[in-house]
């Protein structure tokens, strides 16, 4: 079975004492419904490591891979987001910068 024929939705969260528990379900296509639970600690929200609109993301993008390594079927059920995996993250979706940003539109300018 390929990832393709599962369909992963977000349920959503909850704000516990020390981490947020992201909630995900994962439909198979004979209607089989399982339930995976990640957590992002609270401190690395207040360590600005990961934003709270970047959260459920980044659990999704875990959760995908975790399917995709055990061929859809992991063997937990509960996950904790890492200070790699924020890492993972950030560098994948960072901005590229240029040094020469403003360059072509210097040159359009001079036209």
């Amino acid at each position: 079975m390929t990832q393709n024929n599962i369909i992963v939705q977000f349920v959503g969260f909850e704000v516990k004492p020390l981490v947020r528990e992201y909630t995900f379900t994962v439909r198979e296509p004979a209607n089989v419904v399982r339930e995976f639970t990640l957590t992002i600690t609270n401190e690395a929200f207040n360590g600005r490591r990961v934003r709270y609109q970047d959260a459920p993301d980044v659990c999704s993008l875990k959760l995908r891979r975790e399917l995709a390594t055990y061929e859809n079927h992991p063997p937990g059920t509960h996950y904790r987001i890492t200070d790699a995996d924020l890492e993972d993250y950030r560098s994948s979706h960072s901005p590229r910068s240029s040094k020469h940003r403003f360059a072509s539109r210097k040159a359009e300018q001079e036209y």
